[in-house]
């Protein structure tokens, strides 16, 4: 079974930068796209970025695009989400999972294995 888990988050100024991690360390989503979705306190759960089992197609939500990059090193069995000019409406638990398909996705119901999530922080 597929197990992933992030890191990278904490607590950052408005305007600065974190860069999240999802690893898989059974080697076992490669083959997978995988996405990242946060929740903010009392807010449903969001999409933020996906990205194709290659790497050659990503999206974003329109809140993020410019902002975020979602990238992947499949030799490492890792995606990664470079946050920058980090704003407080950005505070959230983020989240990576694991696309049932091999595409990049938006759609929630897609993903099947989802990690527990990392804290991020943005103070004004």
């Amino acid at each position: 079974q597929v197990q992933v888990k992030e890191s990278g988050g904490g607590l950052v100024q408005a305007g600065g930068s974190l860069r999240l991690s999802c690893v898989d360390p059974r080697r076992t989503f490669s083959n997978n796209g995988v996405g990242w979705f946060r929740q903010a306190p009392g807010k449903e759960r969001e999409f933020v970025a996906a990205i194709s089992w290659n790497g050659g197609n990503k999206q974003y939500s329109d809140s993020v695009k410019d902002r975020f990059t979602i990238s992947r090193d499949r030799a490492n069995n890792a995606v990664y989400l470079q946050m920058n000019s980090l704003k407080p409406e950005d505070t959230a638990v983020y989240s990576c999972a694991v696309s049932r398909l091999a595409t990049a996705t938006a759609a929630m119901d897609i993903y099947r294995y989802w990690g527990q999530g990392t804290q991020v922080t943005v103070s004004s």
